[in-house]
């Protein structure tokens, strides 16, 4: 497997231009979002659920833990790879990681429903650019 060595450029990694675009990685922190919510572990199941659809994902499985005396960690495993939130409800704060694989995915949906849906008052996106080797991008896998 080729990889990069120190100080080399990512961007002549990969080559095929259209490839880079294949994953997307959205970093998103979520201000100000109802207590109640963020401390509803299955309310945020069914909202993760119904942001990886928007993302034009498949759910493998969720997952998820309620904390003492507040908060949820909530993980949709995709077969496009993730979505993952944590709460902090004391705080009205939430963070969630949006990573998906494939030219048809839409993780710009699933956040714009995550923040309209936490009733969040403020939010800062972070888009993370991704350049696996070529070898990784041209493999197909599928759903078993």
């Amino acid at each position: 497997m080729e990889v990069p060595k120190k100080n080399q450029n990512l961007s002549s990694f990969c080559k095929d231009e259209k490839l880079i675009h294949q994953s997307k990685h959205l970093l998103l922190e979520l201000y100000g979002c109802d207590y109640e919510k963020l401390n509803d572990e299955s309310f945020l199941r069914c909202s993760l659920n119904r942001a990886a659809k928007l993302a034009k994902a498949t759910v493998l499985n969720l997952i998820s833990n309620k904390f003492e005396p507040q908060g949820v960690t909530a993980i949709a495993l995709l077969a496009e790879s993730h979505i993952s939130i944590h709460t902090w409800p004391e705080s009205n704060y939430s963070a969630v990681d949006i990573f998906t694989c494939g030219q048809n995915m839409k993780p710009e949906l699933a956040s714009q429903f995550l923040i309209e849906t936490l009733k969040a008052e403020e939010h800062f996106l972070r888009n993370v650019k991704r350049n696996p080797p070529l070898a990784v991008l041209n493999e197909i896998r599928t759903v078993v």
